[in-house]
């Protein structure tokens, strides 16, 4: 059956994931919390799909202030066709020139760190985003398939793909093409695996943060469900009142 299929090749994903880049994404939450602790802010990104992990880090149950997402509508889908559709979408992560925009009046500052989501790494927006972070004096971590990475061809003007324009990289461990069961009958394989492994990833990188940050001696607010019992009543209020401070900096 199909779904054990799906169960073999993703657990396939997840195992790989663990053995070959639980190095790099220790190395990344150290990283971030380096950043946290000084005052400084990790920036998530990722457009189309790549925006799950994105809105999954913060403001999420089991998470805390120190991640700030950076979304933009029209980088994500509302719709399937027309307005906020798919199509829309895809045509203007390839656009070069329209990532730098989306930095204008945000909070970065050097010193910073820019997590950057992309299953292919190819799209000139997220190619952009890290290389214009970069040049704004943040550190650059990308979360990408290095399978696609090394079957594709550059598309950008630079000549660049994602993981060459960031300076740590974590091999998301998904094949290019994505989905990951085939079907009698049918040509394209069904089942994407990118949307776990990138998750994984990321809850895997907010334990980390979390780790080094109490190592310093850290205790940000968590943000917590109220269905939690022995949760004080006010400590939401404390998470969004501290995430407002870290935007002021």
């Amino acid at each position: 059956m199909s779904l054990y299929h799906y169960r073999d090749r993703i657990s396939e994903v997840l195992n790989k994931i663990w053995s070959t880049q639980a190095e790099n994404i220790a190395r990344a939450a150290a990283i971030m919390a380096e950043s946290i602790a000084g005052g400084g802010l990790v920036h998530l990104f990722g457009s189309g799909h790549s925006v799950i992990p994105v809105l999954d880090i913060f403001p999420r149950y089991g998470s805390f202030p120190g991640f700030r997402p950076m979304m933009d509508a029209r980088l994500m889908w509302t719709n399937v066709l027309g307005s906020g559709g798919t199509q829309g979408l895809l045509w203007l992560e390839r656009r070069e020139g329209y990532a730098p925009l989306l930095f204008e009046n945000e909070p970065i500052r050097s010193g910073d760190v820019m997590l950057v989501f992309s299953h292919g790494g190819l799209n000139a927006v997220v190619i952009e985003v890290a290389m214009e972070a970069a040049r704004r004096g943040l550190r650059t971590v990308a979360v990408t398939s290095m399978d696609n990475q090394r079957r594709r061809a550059a598309t950008h003007s630079s000549g660049k793909k994602l993981s060459e324009v960031a300076e740590l990289v974590i091999d998301n461990c998904v094949p290019a093409q994505d989905s990951l069961v085939s079907i009698e009958g049918w040509k394209p394989p069904v089942a994407a695996g990118s949307t776990v492994a990138i998750v994984t990833i990321a809850m895997a990188l907010v334990a980390q943060v979390a780790d080094e940050l109490a190592r310093r001696g850290l205790k940000p607010p968590v943000f917590v469900s109220p269905n939690v019992p022995g949760i004080p009543p006010d400590n939401n209020h404390q998470v969004y009142a501290a995430y407002e401070r870290s935007l002021k900096r």
